[in-house]
C-alpha cells in the first residue's frame, strides 16, 4: 500500500522560516530510517506559497492566481511517499516524526493513493499497460539520473 505523509504548513513554513540545525539532523534522520526500512519512495519540503501558483478551472477555463494565500491550513509543506503494509504500519512512522519540528506543534495528513485495482473494470487492460509503461519509463529516467 502506498500513502502519502502530508506536513500541513504553519506561520513559520508560510514565512519562509527556514528549519534550525537541529530540525535538519532529525529529519533527515528519519527520512534515513524510512529509507532502510525499505518504504520511502520519495520526501521533500515545499516553499512557501508565496512562491507557489494556483490554476483554477471553472467551465474548463482557467484562471492563474499567484501566491501568498491566506489560508495556511489548507497548505501543504511537504510531503514523504511511502509503500508500507497496512494503513497502521504508516501511522507507526508518522507517530516517530520528529518532535522538534513545528516545536512540537504539527499536522501531518495520511492520505492513501490509488491503486490500479481500485478503478474496477473502467481501467482496461490497454489503460492499465499504458499506465504500467509510462511507471516504467520513469523508473528508467530516475535511475539515469541518479548514476
Amino acid at each position: 500500500m502506498r500513502f502519502m505523509i502530508l506536513r500541513r504548513a504553519d506561520p513559520d513554513t508560510e514565512a519562509g522560516t527556514l528549519p534550525s540545525e537541529a530540525l535538519l539532523s532529525a529529519m533527515g534522520d528519519y527520512i534515513t530510517a524510512m529509507n532502510q526500512a525499505g518504504i520511502l519512495l520519495a520526501a521533500e519540503g515545499l516553499q512557501p506559497s508565496a512562491k507557489s501558483t494556483l490554476v483554477r478551472f471553472q467551465n474548463g477555463r482557467p484562471t492563474v492566481l499567484d501566491g501568498p494565500f491566506a489560508e495556511t491550513k489548507e497548505l501543504i509543506a511537504g510531503y514523504c511517499l511511502i509503500q508500507v503494509g497496512s494503513k497502521q504500519e504508516a501511522l507507526d512512522w508518522l507517530t516517530r516524526w520528529p518532535a522538534l519540528d513545528g516545536h512540537g506543534n504539527v499536522v501531518l495528513e495520511l492520505r492513501p493513493l490509488f491503486e490500479a485495482d481500485d478503478f474496477g473494470e473502467e481501467f482496461t487492460p490497454e489503460l492499465r499497460e499504458a499506465e504500467e509503461r509510462t511507471r516504467a519509463d520513469l523508473h528508467t529516467r530516475t535511475q539515469q539520473q541518479q548514476a
